[in-house]
């Protein structure tokens, strides 16, 4: 359990390395060992306190209302920020500003993980930060924004680096707690945070790094989403989860 009762999900993206999967259902709802992807995270965020969700939708949008309504069988209260076009991820959070808390957990709706939202809640405290960021060591950072971390502060992001170039194997796992007052460095209309508003807090001094060492999965492409299969199915079967 945590004190922060709202998170802000991302689930309007088109998912176009997935066709011919997303032609007809949006990403957020394909199944990974039957069960779709995003309700993989509206179950962590309860198991941790959360009451509702602000879910940021655009393509296929009518496919996840339908799907989830108001939350109320889900057991969560949801609401929709939907996109008439594409914002990214800093537009898609600015958008939904007036919606929000004054402290939110903002997670992407297409990755599967065990996060512990409760100590990385207790963390931002201590911190006093403005955005922590939960980072996930891996072994090929390739494709992804690999963090330079100096103690518990996030210095920098580095996108895609060059082999043997990387800064650390410590890449972004789309999970954040976010202080509301955070998102006056978001322009409006399109924008990354990861290129507007974390840049800013990490000058600032207050960007933070949350080590995540449990289960994590992305599945933004069709290799990435079999491994998310194969890897539940091994966690259901040595470690129940």
């Amino acid at each position: 359990m945590t004190k922060i009762s709202q998170a802000f999900v991302l689930a309007g993206g088109k998912g176009k390395r997935l066709r011919p999967l997303t032609h007809s259902t949006p990403k957020p709802l394909i199944k990974v060992h039957g069960k779709p992807i995003i309700e993989y995270n509206t179950e962590l965020l309860k198991r941790y306190g959360v009451k509702e969700i602000i879910l940021a939708t655009g393509h296929m949008h009518g496919r996840l209302e339908e799907h989830f309504g108001n939350g109320k069988k889900f057991g969560i209260s949801i609401r929709y920020s939907v996109e008439k076009k594409p914002l990214g991820t800093g537009g898609a959070l600015k958008a939904a500003e007036k919606m929000l808390d004054d402290r939110f957990f903002m997670l992407n709706g297409d990755n599967i993980a065990d996060f512990h939202l409760g100590e990385m809640a207790a963390e931002h405290e201590v911190w006093n930060a403005l955005a922590t960021i939960a980072l996930k060591e891996v072994d090929n950072v390739a494709g992804y924004g690999v963090a330079r971390v100096e103690g518990k502060k996030i210095a920098e992001f580095v996108e895609k680096p060059e082999k043997g170039k990387e800064p650390s194997r410590l890449v972004n796992a789309g999970t954040y707690v976010i202080e509301k007052n955070a998102l006056e460095f978001l322009p409006n209309g399109f924008s990354l945070i990861e290129k507007t508003m974390f840049p800013e807090l990490a000058h600032m001094g207050k960007l933070f790094a949350h080590i995540h060492k449990g289960v994590w999965f992305t599945t933004d492409t069709h290799e990435r989403l079999r491994n998310a299969e194969e890897g539940i199915l091994a966690q259901k079967l040595e470690n129940p989860w």
